[in-house]
């Protein structure tokens, strides 16, 4: 029988995938249309989605403590998302990201480690490895003066880590109506906030709907995320789930025409290294 570390791996390496790409597109669409009407667009087509999946698979609905929590991890995550693709859009996408990333997986992994104590040493080492990954695959050649965006992508790193807190404390609940409610009170929170800066003047649209497609990859991704969090510890999903950047940046260089460098290179063995390390008791 799989050991459940590998139903975990497997369920974190289906969020990386989701998750960089809708970074990806999401911040590409953040550079020709507004932030918040990227987001709001991209929690709309999740929430329709991932709603929908569990109407057909007839998945029970949480019970009111999942589901406050649930609707928490979409209060934290939400705005996050709509400061996290400004950031992107901002011209500096291969620091953002990851910054952002890291400082997500730093928080729960600290509360992992006071909760459910200090993993093997070998898995540390992957967390460290990882980290390195991702800093070098994503670390901009060149950065004069203060780069910009950055601050953006601090809030969003402590929104995303609130996001990661509130969606482990749902439990064994469904992870498609978890993914579903997280995007509820989001979608509704950032509407608001669009609907305050449409009355305040024009709101630019070109190529908002990528963040139709964006959505249904993010929220896709939390669910793969929930499953592996309730197949394993919660510091190891995070961790390996962190990983993501490397996709938006490998998509970035492949249609951006952003440099592959030695030290991508680098970064690249350096995460790939640390997922057996992670996953490996």
């Amino acid at each position: 029988m799989i050991s459940p570390n590998y139903h975990s791996a497997a369920f974190s390496l289906a969020t990386i995938l989701c998750w960089g790409s809708a970074d990806f597109l999401g911040g590409l669409a953040a550079k020709t249309a507004d932030s918040f009407l990227v987001t709001a667009l991209a929690h709309a087509s999740g929430f329709a989605v991932m709603a929908s999946l569990a109407l057909l698979a007839h998945a029970p609905f949480p019970a009111t403590g999942p589901m406050l929590w649930a609707l928490a991890a979409g209060a934290c995550g939400g705005v996050a998302l709509a400061i996290f693709y400004r950031a992107l859009a901002s011209g500096h996408m291969g620091l953002n990201a990851p910054v952002a990333a890291l400082l997500a997986a730093a928080i729960p992994v600290a509360f992992a480690f006071s909760v459910e104590g200090i993993p093997h040493l070998v898995q540390i080492a992957g967390f460290v490895l990882a980290g390195l990954g991702i800093w070098f695959i994503s670390k901009p050649d060149h950065i004069t003066g203060r780069p910009r965006g950055l601050g953006l992508a601090l809030l969003a790193g402590f929104g995303f880590a609130g996001f990661f807190l509130c969606i482990n404390q749902t439990g064994n609940s469904s992870a498609l109506w978890g993914a579903a409610l997280s995007r509820c009170l989001a979608f509704l929170m950032v509407s608001a906030i669009l609907v305050t800066k449409w009355s305040r003047g024009a709101v630019v649209k070109r190529f908002a709907w990528l963040g139709l497609v964006a959505g249904v990859l993010d929220v896709s991704g939390t669910a793969f995320f929930i499953r592996a969090d309730q197949t394993g510890r919660l510091d190891v999903s995070v961790v390996l789930c962190s990983l993501y950047p490397m996709i938006t940046v490998l998509l970035a260089m492949c249609f951006l025409k952003e440099r592959f460098t030695r030290l991508k290179l680098a970064g690249i063995a350096a995460a790939l290294a640390a997922v057996p390390l992670i996953v490996l008791r």
